[in-house]
């Protein structure tokens, strides 16, 4: 189980990390020793963690929200958009992954995610004294690792579709309720819940509206 100190997602990359300097956060994890052989975003969100980083969630959340707001407003005509994933490295998880899938694209329209090679982003599995966490820029990019131990411990589904969540862009919110997919392992292991409830549906909904295709590409308004 990941150790409550690990640091939460809280910084973007592509073209918006200048502006988001102010939502960085203080400290991050080093990446998993199973992957230190790959290069990773600057970001890291953990399934497990405590109050103490409500802060960092929050500013890392109203960061999203205000970008978001304002490619919105410069790119009114942008597409939905499709968010690919590569599974291919960890088989052990191929039906929970595909589940989480399907549980987020029933959730919300404005971004689906379809398997395909490569991917914008990838799955991974291992053992990681962590625990499961999600790698990511929040916007589609990076990858979700998912540890053995604890998707034994925890329902494995939920793990899995709360790590693609952050993917989306959503923060941990760990004091919430078991309803809340984004709650990660706060509820503790009895919680047996997938899925995202109305209000994460929303955010995401809000976050990629009209596809964010300037924020996805790095693009200039």
């Amino acid at each position: 189980m990941r150790s409550p100190k690990t640091a939460l997602s809280a910084a973007l990359g592509l073209g918006l990390a200048a502006a988001l300097t102010a939502a960085a956060p203080v400290s991050a994890a080093s990446p998993s020793p199973a992957n230190s052989g790959h290069s990773t975003p600057a970001s890291i969100a953990a399934y497990n963690g405590s109050a103490a980083e409500k802060a960092d969630t929050k500013a890392f959340f109203e960061a999203v929200v205000k970008s978001a707001r304002a490619k919105l407003k410069a790119n009114p005509g942008a597409a939905s958009v499709t968010v690919t994933y590569d599974a291919s490295a960890a088989p052990t998880f191929k039906s929970q992954i595909a589940e989480s899938a399907s549980i987020w694209n029933s959730a919300v329209k404005n971004v689906q995610l379809q398997e395909g090679s490569g991917g914008d982003f990838q799955y991974r599995e291992g053992d990681d004294p962590r625990g499961s966490y999600a790698s990511t820029d929040g916007h589609g990019k990076g990858f979700v690792f998912l540890d053995y131990k604890q998707n034994q411990e925890y329902n494995s589904t939920r793990v899995t579709a709360h790590e693609t969540g952050h993917v989306l862009g959503l923060p941990d919110h760990y004091e919430g309720p078991c309803s809340e997919l984004m709650s990660g392992g706060g509820p503790g292991p009895s919680c047996q819940n997938t899925q995202p409830d109305e209000n994460e549906r929303g955010q995401v909904e809000q976050l990629w509206a009209n596809g964010l295709k300037g924020i996805r590409t790095g693009a200039t308004s």
